[in-house]
């Protein structure tokens, strides 16, 4: 699969605004409706797309964990990049975080997309564009690198050393639009996700991305979306992609919606690129938004369950096991390829990745006794296979579980 062209990105641009239409139409409720059916419970997964190196290293060790403030890195935005339309909904230019790799780790990079739902309906948009996920104008000018951005060797046993990017996600749709027109209702906004990704993409290539002898792009929530959509192109870029990605494929039908063709499931059945899939069972933002939105609950039965997996009740402790259910289904054919791994553990959280404590410390999830990080690396360099399935709620002792209050707010 080749690196997107102007052509083909300027036929994305339709095809994006039709899904924008199709969202807007259904409205919350249906939207989540549609995207249960379509198996958006993938949408969330994290991600994982690398180019390996024949010479990565064939084992690791994991020292006993220790604690350091996070390091800070600071917002880097990028050139020229109103100049070729490649601008936040609000008109300005995406950024980046960028920590330089060193020692054995100088020419190997691991990306991060970050994530924060999407903006669903001009209303929605407009609210955005005031925040940082909508405009670089409010996004701060430093950010923690945790869990798999870390430095700290405790902490990221794998990829410390690493250059780390942070893909700021301002365009309010997992890094996927390209509309020319840039008013709508009479207000101005740009829904130029695809052109922020090729613009980061080759200001990254400028400072040391085309010479990786490994790769890794990862993501979380609509980043983690935005991974199945970009991954092959993601690999082609770098040198040692294999040729085989000089082919794109589709799996959408003329009896499909839009928007089914941009869910994982179906974006999945063509990727090439080996893949790595993190996900609860129970991910607390589908519980919240595809399960069991408020839309579909006006008597709030579920308010206390969506919001403390402990105050479930056991018809809807059921309904849950489905849900975990429906995932494993949607993976299955997947969990066949031999260099594809997941870990799908029985927690009641979302974005794991993101998290010293989830990631990688003497408290993290484990399935097999193995930390998320570990079952990663060991994926990643070809120690094992991974394909780790947890048993049901409430079997892990391990889980860390969130407990929301009414404040809470969807990603």
């Amino acid at each position: 699969m080749h690196p997107l062209s102007s052509s083909t990105s300027a036929s994305a641009g339709p095809a994006t605004h039709r899904l924008r239409l199709w969202w807007r139409r259904l409205g919350r409720r249906g939207a989540a409706g549609a995207a249960a059916f379509a198996f958006a419970l993938l949408a969330a997964a994290f991600f994982l797309a690398p180019s390996r190196d024949a010479s990565a290293p064939s084992t690791a060790s994991y020292p006993s964990y220790g604690h350091r403030l996070p390091t800070l890195v600071d917002l880097t935005l990028v050139a020229g990049a109103r100049e070729r339309g490649a601008v936040c909904l609000d008109g300005t230019p995406p950024g980046y975080h960028w920590l330089p790799g060193f020692g054995e780790g100088s020419d190997k990079w691991l990306l991060h997309l970050e994530g924060g739902s999407w903006c669903r309906n001009l209303t929605w948009c407009a609210q955005r564009k005031e925040t940082n996920l909508g405009s670089s104008d409010h996004m701060g000018r430093r950010a923690e690198f945790v869990g798999i951005l870390s430095d700290d060797q405790l902490q990221n046993p794998d990829f410390y050393n690493w250059n780390k990017v942070k893909v700021r996600y301002c365009d309010g749709a997992s890094f996927s639009g390209n509309v020319e027109e840039e008013f709508q209702d009479g207000t101005p906004f740009f829904f130029r996700g695809q052109r922020i990704w090729e613009a980061v993409m080759s200001e990254l290539l400028s400072k040391g991305l085309s010479r990786a002898k490994e790769a890794f792009l990862t993501g979380c929530s609509a980043g983690g979306l935005s991974t199945y959509i970009n991954c092959d192109d993601f690999r082609a870029l770098v040198p040692k992609a294999s040729t085989d990605l000089r082919k794109k494929f589709t799996h959408c039908s003329s009896d499909m919606e839009p928007g089914q063709c941009i869910f994982p499931r179906e974006v999945a059945k063509g990727i090439h690129t080996p893949m790595f899939i993190l996900n609860p069972a129970y991910d607390v933002w589908q519980v919240e938004h595809v399960l069991s939105p408020e839309g579909s609950d006006p008597e709030r039965l579920w308010q206390n369950c969506r919001l403390d997996i402990t105050k479930c009740d056991s018809k809807q402790l059921e309904t849950l096991q489905g849900f975990r259910k429906e995932l494993l289904d949607a993976i299955s054919e997947f969990k066949k390829k031999k260099d594809w791994g997941m870990f799908i553990n029985a927690c009641f959280i979302h974005c794991q990745s993101m998290n010293s404590l989830t990631w990688h410390s003497p408290s993290a999830p484990r399935i097999n006794n193995k930390t998320i990080a570990e079952s990663v690396g060991d994926w990643f360099f070809n120690r094992r296979e991974v394909k780790e399935i947890d048993c049901e709620y409430p079997c892990n002792p391990t889980c860390h579980n969130a407990v929301l209050d009414q404040a809470y707010k969807e990603e």
